[in-house]
């Protein structure tokens, strides 16, 4: 059976462009369902299988009432809503076996916005003008593969051709074959790491695997928590090993690696239990010096340069003591087997003995907020090292199991 690809867009803007793309997915023996997102007549010499008016449908609305009312912010939203919609039913029907689209940051946001609704795995590509600058809103955390057009989408000469064409061959080679299961799949636990707990982490996860577990690790970026977050609510695991809540700390003093204010909601709102470390607490992120708040600098705060493009702030006792009840609310808010395991001796590399973070005195103010705030059924576990040491690793997976067991009723 062939393959069959979902290709979306404005076809009213992107005529002569989206003809060239449907010839090079037809070149390469897949079938096109062609999916119009424009809000005005197509101009494309192909055949629309799902029409704009179908599209705006799905998303609430009338087309003609959208050309009509000429607001072009809620044109987007509708499209958006109606695109994605529309792209979702078909996968879960099993008549698309991938995606792609094609625009600038309108065309771009549909595309991804649709494509933001696709699991994990799914074949999903975008051509866009945007795909070198701030990507977070179009990928979100989906496995997006956004195609750099280079030049910008205005007609098609021997450049645009050349993307478009790889473009195309990029989503049919995916959708080709899907990945070989395996057959002794391994139950899924959750776990969270940052460059300042890498040694920790990597200690858990060999501990885990020993114990027949197939530990998923995500970087607590931002996106790396937001998307632990979302698999964790989608099933996929069975119980999450936090180390890293570092995210925590961005969002509370404006750093860029926030992963926004649902971040350890996941495992309660799944029903998995939750092991939580402070992690990297000890730091906010920031880009380049220059990049940092003028009121941290100004209030000569301890920054750290982690790299050229990295500065990190070292938290203080007040910020602590806000992060400590953050923490303390988030777990006492889950009705599953949660627990705390606090590192005395450090939260991270830098806040190891002699290190430039190091300032136990401001650790022990979360630590203490966190005992004072949160539920008395919970555990807090204290370990007499620092969050890399052998002992706190073999300390964490040794309670999350317990929890485990907790929750099994073993």
């Amino acid at each position: 059976m062939k393959k069959r690809i979902l290709m979306l867009g404005t076809f009213d803007s992107k005529g002569k462009e989206f003809d060239y793309l449907y010839q090079e997915l037809l070149r390469r023996g897949v079938e096109v369902i062609a999916m119009d997102v424009g809000i005005f007549e197509p101009v494309s010499s192909f055949p629309a299988a799902i029409t704009a008016k179908e599209v705006a449908l799905a998303g609430g609305a009338q087309l003609n009432e959208l050309r009509e009312d000429g607001d072009r912010g809620r044109a987007m939203r509708v499209m958006c809503q109606g695109a994605r919609a529309l792209a979702v039913k078909l996968q879960r029907e099993g008549v698309i076996h991938g995606i792609i689209g094609m625009g600038g940051g309108g065309g771009t946001s549909i595309a991804t916005t649709a494509m933001q609704g696709l699991p994990l795995g799914f074949p999903k590509v975008c051509i866009t003008t945007l795909a070198s600058g701030d990507t977070r809103e179009y990928v979100g955390t989906r496995d997006i593969l956004l195609f750099p057009s280079i030049v910008d989408i205005c007609g098609i000469n021997r450049f645009s051709a050349m993307v478009i064409s790889r473009a195309a061959g990029a989503v049919c080679g995916m959708a080709e074959k899907d990945p070989v299961p395996d057959e002794n799949e391994k139950p899924i636990l959750f776990v969270s790491m940052f460059g300042n707990s890498t040694p920790c982490v990597e200690k858990c996860v060999a501990l885990l695997e020993k114990r027949n577990y197939a530990p998923l690790v995500f970087h607590a970026t931002g996106g790396g928590g937001r998307s632990m977050e979302e698999m964790i609510a989608e099933g996929h695991g069975r119980a999450c090993l936090d180390i890293t809540t570092t995210e925590w700390a961005d969002e509370l003093c404006g750093g860029i690696l926030s992963a926004g204010p649902h971040r350890l909601e996941g495992p309660g709102r799944a029903g998995i239990p939750h092991v939580i470390a402070p992690g990297c607490l000890d730091m906010v992120n920031f880009g380049s010096f220059e990049t940092v708040p003028l009121k941290y600098r100004e209030a000569g705060r301890l920054f750290y340069e982690w790299n050229p493009m990295v500065t990190l702030m070292r938290t203080n006792a007040q910020e602590n003591a806000a992060l400590g009840k953050i923490l303390a609310k988030k777990a006492n808010e889950s009705k599953m087997p949660t627990a705390f395991i606090l590192p005395l001796r450090g939260v991270s590399i830098l806040d190891g003995e002699g290190e430039p973070f190091c300032d136990w005195e401001t650790d022990r103010v979360l630590f203490d907020t966190i005992k004072r705030h949160v539920n008395p059924d919970i555990p807090v576990v204290e370990v007499d090292a620092n969050i890399n040491d052998d002992l706190f690793a073999e300390k964490a997976v040794e309670l999350l199991l317990k929890i485990m067991n907790k929750n099994s009723g073993n």
